[in-house]
């Protein structure tokens, strides 16, 4: 039987299809401040929900000793509860669900020696990232389980950032398999689109710091931060020192946030008026054409998210157009890399 052959390919692109609806619905599970309402992690048992009242109730109340009900949701009824439950369970069955859709068909490709040598190498990194992801699912969860009715923004940032690259990475094994061949290219074009996808990763982190600290429902004013005025220092200025402002002050993580987006948006408009100056594919052009649309339409979903201070249906199709761009970013280097 052919090794890395088309059944192969399906596999890794359903991880990554997969990948992005687990990240879509733990956006609708940060959005809807449900990530907390299950506060004990049971990994085979915990698939089941609550089947009845009495285990409905016993969870409510298990839910009542941590400090999102103590100190914000203590007004809760059973019917609100179950409204959060709901997402945050949805999330972690998706998560075991795509554990089991990578450690299946390896094991069945492995016996049947349909992988090559490379793509066993590969896969394993894959586990290790998805394993990696799942901890940090766990370790997030446990710092707003403590003292504080929220998790950490630094381990939120981890988290959604380990599913960003454990995407990116498992498309660029999937694009490994559908082009085989690769040319000759322009060293120092590959090495700015390397620069691109460092600055997104790093605006990604940021866009997490914006989530974790609920950062998106003030400064609701474009382009600047306050409404017809330069904002004053003293806004984003409020912690010592001065670096603390720009990774857990609200105002200085958006302002990076927001800075930082012209900065993308305008070095990905660099990419593409360099490409103009090389010879290029047609599947070369078109990623850097698709790569420049879609900053361009993310740009503008994060000016009406702030506007209209961040609702759901906004919060979530920016996240889901940042993984796109992700993915465009990696699609573009995966073409122009040797």
């Amino acid at each position: 039987m052919k090794k890395d052959n088309k059944k192969v390919i399906y596999w890794l692109l359903t991880g990554c299809f997969l990948i992005f609806i687990m990240v879509v619905v733990g956006g609708i599970t940060r959005l809807t401040h449900s990530g907390l309402s299950i506060s004990n992690y049971k990994l085979i048992s915990g698939t089941i929900p609550p089947m009845n009242e009495t285990e409905w109730n016993e969870a409510f109340e298990l839910y009542k000793q941590y400090p999102e009900y103590q100190k914000i949701n203590n007004q809760f009824t059973l019917q609100d509860f179950k409204d959060i439950y709901f997402w945050e369970w949805l999330h972690r069955v998706i998560g075991r669900f795509i554990g089991v859709v990578f450690m299946l068909p390896f094991v069945y490709f492995l016996l049947t020696k349909q992988l090559t040598r490379s793509t066993i190498k590969k896969s394993i990194i894959l586990m290790l990232l998805g394993g990696f992801q799942g901890f940090l699912g766990w370790f997030m969860v446990k710092s707003g389980l403590v003292d504080r009715p929220d998790v950490s923004h630094y381990r939120l940032a981890m988290h959604l950032t380990a599913a960003f690259i454990t995407f990116a990475y498992t498309f660029w094994v999937a694009l490994d398999l559908i082009y085989p061949d690769k040319k000759e290219v322009d060293q120092k074009f590959r090495n700015l689109i390397r620069w691109g996808l460092a600055l997104l990763l790093i605006q990604i982190v940021y866009g997490a710091f914006v989530a974790g600290l609920d950062a998106g429902f003030l400064h609701n004013h474009w382009p600047l931060m306050n409404d017809g005025q330069l904002i004053h220092e003293s806004v984003y200025i409020e912690q010592s020192p001065l670096i603390k402002n720009f990774i857990e002050g609200k105002s200085g993580v958006q302002f990076i946030h927001r800075y930082l987006a012209y900065i993308v948006v305008g070095f990905i408009i660099f990419i593409w008026y360099r490409s103009k100056k090389i010879e290029k594919s047609t599947l070369q052009t078109n990623s850097i054409n698709t790569l420049l649309i879609i900053v361009c339409i993310q740009f503008l979903l994060g000016i009406f998210t702030l506007l209209y201070r961040v609702p759901i249906t906004l919060g979530v199709l920016h996240q889901v157009v940042a993984f796109f761009l992700l993915g465009a970013m990696t699609f573009s280097l995966h073409r122009f890399s040797k």
